[in-house]
C-alpha cells in the first residue's frame, strides 16, 4: 500500500467544536455570499448578510456557497442597535432551493433562516422560530433542541 492512499485515512474533517461530523448528503448550495438571510432565533438580530462559508473549498473566481447545515460568517444588517454591523457566525437552517433526502423525499422551505452561534459553536439565543431541516438539526444537536420544529 502506498503513502499516498493511506495520507487521508483516519483524519477527521471536523469544522467547529460543537458540531456533530457526520457524512452530509450532497444539498444544493443555494445561499452564495452577498445573500440576505431571515435569523431564526431571539438574539436581536432580524436580518443578515451572508459574507463568507466556513470550510468551503471552491474554484477561482467562483463565489463560496453554502447550504441547510453549513457554518457561515454573517454581518447583521436589521435588528437591535447593539448588534447591527456586528459580526457572527451562524448555521443555516432552512433554505428555498429544493434538495432531495435519501429516502427520495424532496424537501423546499419558505424562506433562507440562520441561526447565530458564538465561536465555539454554542447557540446565542434560547429558542429558534420555524421549522428546522432534519440535515441541520443532525449536525447542530444544540439548535435542535431549542427548536420547536424539525422536518
Amino acid at each position: 500500500m502506498s503513502s499516498r492512499a493511506t495520507r487521508g485515512a483516519g483524519k477527521s474533517r471536523a469544522v467547529s467544536a460543537k458540531a456533530v461530523e457526520v457524512h452530509k448528503p450532497h444539498i444544493p448550495r443555494a445561499l452564495p455570499i452577498g445573500a440576505y438571510l431571515v435569523c431564526a432565533d431571539n438574539s436581536g438580530a432580524k436580518e443578515v448578510k451572508l459574507i463568507g462559508v466556513i470550510g468551503y473549498k471552491g474554484r477561482i473566481r467562483r463565489l463560496p456557497a453554502a447550504s441547510v447545515g453549513d457554518m457561515v460568517v454573517v454581518s447583521v444588517k436589521k435588528g437591535t442597535t447593539e448588534l447591527k454591523g456586528q459580526v457572527f457566525y451562524a448555521a443555516v437552517v432552512r433554505q428555498k432551493q429544493p434538495y432531495r433526502r435519501a429516502d427520495g423525499t424532496w424537501i423546499c422551505f419558505e424562506d433562507n433562516a440562520v441561526v447565530l452561534l458564538t465561536p465555539e459553536g454554542d447557540v446565542k439565543g434560547s429558542e429558534v422560530r420555524g421549522p428546522i431541516a432534519l440535515e441541520a438539526a443532525d449536525r447542530w444537536p444544540q439548535i435542535a433542541s431549542i427548536a420547536s420544529m424539525v422536518v
